[in-house]
């Protein structure tokens, strides 16, 4: 057994999973506990008193047993949408499946037909329920498919990796299956995949390209106006990140010896960009609690029951990302290649472009999306169009009220306009 001050860094990594499974394992009781308490003091049959101690105990306990990650994907819960006049029924059919992702429709009971869009989520941490208003949204007025993207820590070793090339085969896959005249809207990180996909069925001229492409906070160019990501992706070589962020899959899941860069990792990095607000959003939601402020709470609770929800990404996909998108910048240098042929771009002539980006962005920063127009050479004037949304942080570019009210009604006129 190695020294505990000389274990290797991928060893770490391993232990370091081991340690959070074992931390997950200590605390279910606890949570559990909690859970039951917190019923307990809420349920007036019970006859606890109804007076600010009990109220408080009780938001305590709701607080706590709801501080966990989950590894399961969360329900989109969408079963209707108003199209129209009239409310139309939603149900979830999959189009097309791999291990590594279903192609998930949101088919609605109505006959009149609308534009078909690829919504692609990213693969970054969190499933693709996080893009839940998006699709909610976007369902008034389109047939709206979806890239869920399955949990690496529960696909088998013997179904191989799933690197960045093979990210690329599935979105022209799923384009395929949805077939001629799509769109394809991409949000954040595989906005980078998406532009490929595009452009590589451009280039073999694919029947299937879609009629427009809606980048919205990718990082197209990662050398413009750096982020706190940016620095850190270029803060330290590839092999650190293989040696220190890489784990292996516990024997107790599927997907046992599977090398992945774990889903609670990206969530630290994520909540350590802004630690304090997340501090806010617990107090305030035991306050709101105490206070008996039921629809505020639930807001604060459904969000973190998402937030919370974490996957696993295969070793290979991350690791390429951070290298080819982060750190060596080969998409807009003219360097990045797919199953080894040049991506170009410039070869995109048919399909129509929109970037958005948030003013306030401090993930994407402004000017990395709207990259992509510089590099789409081909496409034509009238077929281009950017828009800087005032007021707002990564998440309000596809999430929120600014997105339904003011960013969405320029990519449904986009896509109307070529549909």
């Amino acid at each position: 057994m190695p020294h505990p001050l000389r274990v290797s860094p991928a060893g770490w990594a391993k232990m370091l999973y081991q340690a959070f499974q074992a931390r997950s394992d200590l605390m279910f009781p606890i949570r559990a506990l909690a859970k039951v308490g917190a019923r307990v003091l809420n349920w007036p049959v019970a006859g606890m008193p109804d007076n600010l101690w009990v109220r408080s105990m009780a938001a305590a306990c709701e607080v706590i047993a709801g501080a966990k990650l989950t590894h399961a994907r969360p329900p989109f819960g969408i079963t209707s949408v108003k199209v129209g006049n009239r409310l139309a029924t939603v149900t979830e059919e999959a189009a097309w499946s791999t291990p590594f992702g279903t192609l998930l429709h949101f088919k609605k009971d109505i006959e009149t037909p609308q534009p078909r869009v690829l919504i692609v989520a990213p693969l970054s941490g969190h499933f693709a329920t996080l893009l839940r208003n998006t699709v909610e949204v976007m369902l008034q007025d389109h047939d709206v498919y979806i890239t869920d993207w399955h949990n690496a820590r529960d696909i088998s070793v013997r179904h191989g990796q799933f690197g960045f090339d093979d990210y690329v085969d599935h979105l022209i896959k799923f384009l395929e299956v949805i077939g001629p005249g799509g769109h394809i809207l991409a949000v954040c990180q595989p906005c980078v995949q998406a532009l490929v996909a595009v452009s590589v069925m451009a280039e073999d001229k694919n029947p299937a390209q879609p009629r427009t492409m809606t980048l919205m906070a990718g990082p197209i160019d990662c050398r413009i106006s750096p982020t706190e990501v940016n620095r850190l992706a270029m803060d330290h070589p590839i092999e650190w990140f293989k040696e220190k962020l890489i784990a292996t899959v516990p024997l107790r899941y599927r997907g046992a010896g599977r090398k992945v860069y774990p889903g609670f990792m990206q969530l630290t990095a994520f909540m350590s960009m802004n630690p304090q607000r997340h501090i806010n959003a617990q107090v305030g939601l035991y306050g709101d609690l105490t206070l008996g402020e039921a629809e505020k709470a639930e807001a604060t609770k459904t969000f973190y029951e998402e937030y919370f929800a974490v996957l696993d990404l295969t070793a290979e996909f991350y690791l390429e990302t951070v290298q080819w998108v982060f750190q060596e910048y080969r998409l807009p240098k003219g360097e990045l290649k797919f199953r080894g042929r040049t991506v170009n771009p410039a070869n995109i002539t048919r399909t129509a472009l929109l970037t958005v980006e948030g003013e306030r962005d401090d993930i994407c920063s402004v000017g990395q999306t709207l990259a992509a127009h510089e590099l789409c050479k081909k496409i034509r004037p009238y077929m281009k169009k950017h828009h800087l949304q005032a007021g707002v942080g990564h998440y309000g570019v596809f999430s929120g009220r600014r997105w339904a009210g003011q960013i969405y009604p320029i990519v449904r006129n986009m896509i109307l306009s070529r549909d």
